[in-house]
C-alpha cells in the first residue's frame, strides 16, 4: 500500500525496502552471542587457573629454581614416607609428651605371654649319651666376622664335627679388616668350659697334635681345605668332606662362615643348641665386667622394680653411609657419607646404573632409626621418662646432635662408657668383639629389647632371650615401613601417635613367641628343636 512504512525487524527482516536480510540478521546475532561467551570464558580462566592450584598444593610443590629464564618449577612431592621429618614432629609432640601423665607403667606390663605358651631349655634331656666311637680325623675351620658370625660358625662347626665324628680343634679367628680385632677364642670365649660342655657329643681340642701337624710340615696351611659350598647339606658332609678325612686324617675349611644347611636332621640341630645356648660362654674377663654392668642396671632401676630397656641402635657413620638414606645434614652431611662410602666400599655405589633413591629406601623400612626416633616410638609405647635405658652400639654418628633428644626423652640413659669406669673398659679398647659381648650380655638381660636395623647381634639375641625367657623374646622389632608414615606428619595429634606406636608394640608382643618354621634360623627361633613346652619337660 502507497505510503505506509514497515519497522525494520532485526530478527527476520521485513518487507520493505529498509528492512535487513533474515541472513545477514542470524550472522550479526550469532557474532554477539560468541563474542559474549567468549567474553565470560576469558574471565574465568583465571579463576580456574587458582581453583586447580588450590586442588594441586597437596600433590606439587612450587621450587623455584635458580634457572636463566627465572621461571619456577612445579615438582611432584614425594609420597608419605619418604622424607626424614622426625624432627618436626617431635617439636609439635614433645609439650604433649611433657603433659601426658595418664600411662599405665608400660615397663612393668610390657609382655602377655599365656601358660600354654611357655617353653623350657630341654637339650639333656633330648641329646644322646652314647659313649663316643674313635675319631675319623680332625676338623680344622676358620671363623670370620665379628662375634655373632663367630658364634654362627662354632655352632655349626661342632654340629658337622658331631655328623662326621670328627674331632674339632678349636677355632681359629680370621682377621677382619672392618672388626679390626686380633682376639683368638680364649679372649672371648671360656675355652675350657667350650670343651667341657661338648665332651661327651663332641671330642674339642685346643690344637692339632704335634704328630698330626708333621704329617703336614707343621704348616695348618697345608692341610687340605675344602671349599664347601654355602648351606651345605649333612649329605654333602657325608659324601664330600668325610672321605677326605678319612683319607688325610685331617681337613680344613676356610673361610667357613653359613656353611651349614639351616634344616637339617634333629641330631645336629641339638649340637647347634648346646653349643650356642650353653658352650659359648663368655670368657671370665668379659663375663666378670658384664655381669656387674647388668647388676648397675638393675639397681639404676630400682623405681621399675630392676627392670630396664636395652636399644641395640644402629646409627654408626658407615651404617648411615651404606643405608644410602638422607636425614636433616644437608650438604655437609652428603658429603661426609659420599667419602665413607668410597673409603668403605671403594666405588661399589658409584658403578653404571646403579640408582640410589634415598627416599624410596626410607619408604621401605631401609633407614636406620635415629636416636630421636627410637626414643619418641618408645614414648609413644607408654616408657615414661623415668625408664632406664642402655644403648648397644658404636661410635654414634655426629652423636653430639643426634644423641641429644634421646637423652632428653629418658634422662636415665647408659652406655658402657657411662655404666663402666675408663680403667674397666680398658683392656678391651681396639677389641670390637669383647665390647660386643658386654653389649650382647646387658641387652640379654634386659626387660624389653628393642632391634632397629637388623644383623648377626639381634638376630641371635632374638633367640637367646627366647631361650632365657620360657620362650618369649621380648623384643619390640618396628615394622619401619609403618613408622616412617607416622614420623612424616608433623600435624599428627598425640593420642593418633600414641594409638599408632602401642599397636606397633602389641604386635611384637604377639610375634614374641614362635617356632622355627623349616627354613627359619634356629639362632633366632629355638623352639622347638632346643626347647620343650613346660608340661613336657
Amino acid at each position: 500500500m502507497r505510503g505506509r512504512s514497515w519497522p525494520v525487524n532485526v530478527g527476520g527482516g521485513g518487507p520493505g525496502k529498509g528492512g535487513t536480510s533474515p541472513i545477514v540478521a542470524r550472522v550479526v546475532h550469532g557474532a554477539a552471542a560468541a563474542a559474549l561467551r567468549w567474553r565470560v570464558a576469558l574471565l574465568l580462566v583465571p579463576l580456574v587457573y587458582v581453583a586447580l592450584m588450590l586442588v594441586f598444593v597437596g600433590w606439587w610443590n612450587l621450587e623455584a629454581m635458580p634457572v636463566r629464564v627465572g621461571v619456577a618449577i612445579l615438582k611432584r612431592a614425594p609420597p608419605p614416607g619418604s622424607v626424614y621429618r622426625s624432627p618436626q614432629v617431635f617439636q609439635k609432640l614433645w609439650p604433649f609428651m611433657q603433659s601426658d601423665f595418664n600411662h599405665s607403667n608400660a615397663l612393668m606390663m610390657a609382655w602377655h605371654q599365656k601358660t600354654t605358651q611357655k617353653w623350657k631349655p630341654c637339650l639333656r634331656k633330648r641329646l644322646l649319651h652314647a659313649e663316643l666311637s674313635p675319631s675319623n680325623g680332625f676338623l680344622i675351620i676358620e671363623a670370620n666376622g665379628g662375634l655373632n658370625q663367630q658364634r654362627l660358625s662354632i655352632s655349626d662347626a661342632v654340629a658337622v664335627a658331631g655328623i662326621l665324628n670328627a674331632t674339632l680343634v678349636i677355632p681359629i679367628f680370621h682377621f677382619n679388616s672392618v672388626w679390626r680385632d686380633s682376639s683368638k677364642f680364649k679372649d672371648i670365649f671360656d675355652e675350657e668350659y667350650f670343651i667341657e660342655t661338648l665332651k661327651n657329643h663332641v671330642r674339642v681340642v685346643k690344637e692339632l697334635p704335634p704328630d698330626i701337624l708333621q704329617r703336614f710340615d707343621n704348616n695348618i696351611s697345608n692341610i687340605f681345605n675344602m671349599r664347601t659350598k654355602a648351606l651345605s647339606s649333612k649329605a654333602y658332609y657325608l659324601q664330600k668332606v668325610l672321605p677326605k678325612l678319612l683319607e688325610n686324617g685331617a681337613v680344613r675349611i676356610a673361610p667357613f662362615s653359613y656353611r651349614l644347611a639351616r634344616s637339617v636332621p634333629s641330631s645336629m640341630q641339638r649340637l647347634r643348641c648346646l653349643t650356642n645356648y650353653e658352650a659359648l660362654r663368655f670368657s671370665p674377663p668379659i663375663r666378670t665386667l658384664a655381669e656387674r654392668m647388668v647388676d648397675r642396671m638393675v639397681k639404676n632401676s630400682s623405681s621399675n622394680g630392676g627392670k630396664y630397656i636395652s636399644v641395640h641402635l644402629r646409627f654408626e657413620k658407615d651404617m648411615v653411609a651404606f643405608s644410602c638414606c638422607t636425614y636433616d645434614g644437608g650438604q655437609q652431611e652428603k658429603t661426609e657419607m659420599d667419602k665413607a662410602r668410597e673409603r668403605g666400599w671403594r666405588g661399589k655405589f658409584k658403578k653404571p646404573g646403579r640408582v640410589i633413591n634415598p627416599e624410596a629406601n626410607r619408604r621401605n623400612g631401609k633407614c636406620p632409626l635415629t636416636p630421636l626416633e627410637v626414643g619418641m616410638m618408645l614414648r609413644g609405647m607408654g616408657f615414661c621418662n623415668t625408664t632406664t635405658i642402655y644403648v648397644a652400639s658404636g661410635k654414634i654418628y655426629n652423636a653430639q646432635k643426634y644423641m641429644a633428644p634421646l637423652r632428653q626423652l629418658f634422662p636415665l640413659l647408659e652406655t658402657k662408657e657411662t655404666l663402666a669406669a675408663a680403667d674397666e673398659l680398658a683392656p678391651f679398647k681396639g677389641h670390637s668383639s669383647r665390647f660386643a659381648a658386654l653389649d650382647y650380655t646387658v641387652c640379654a638381660n634386659s626387660e624389653v629389647f628393642v632391634t632397629t636395623q637388623g644383623g648377626n647381634f639381634p638376630h641371635f639375641l632374638l633367640g637367646h632371650r627366647r631361650y632365657l625367657n620360657g620362650g618369649h623374646s621380648k623384643t619390640i622389632k618396628p615394622d619401619k615401613r609403618q613408622l616412617v608414615l607416622s614420623f612424616d606428619n608433623p600435624d599428627i595429634r598425640w593420642d593418633r601417635f600414641k594409638h599408632q606406636m602401642q599397636e606397633i608394640f602389641r604386635h611384637s608382643d604377639l610375634k614374641g613367641v614362635g617356632l622355627r618354621k623349616r627354613d627359619a634360623s634356629l639362632y633366632s627361633f629355638p623352639m622347638p628343636d632346643c626347647m620343650c613346652q613346660q608340661a613336657e619337660a
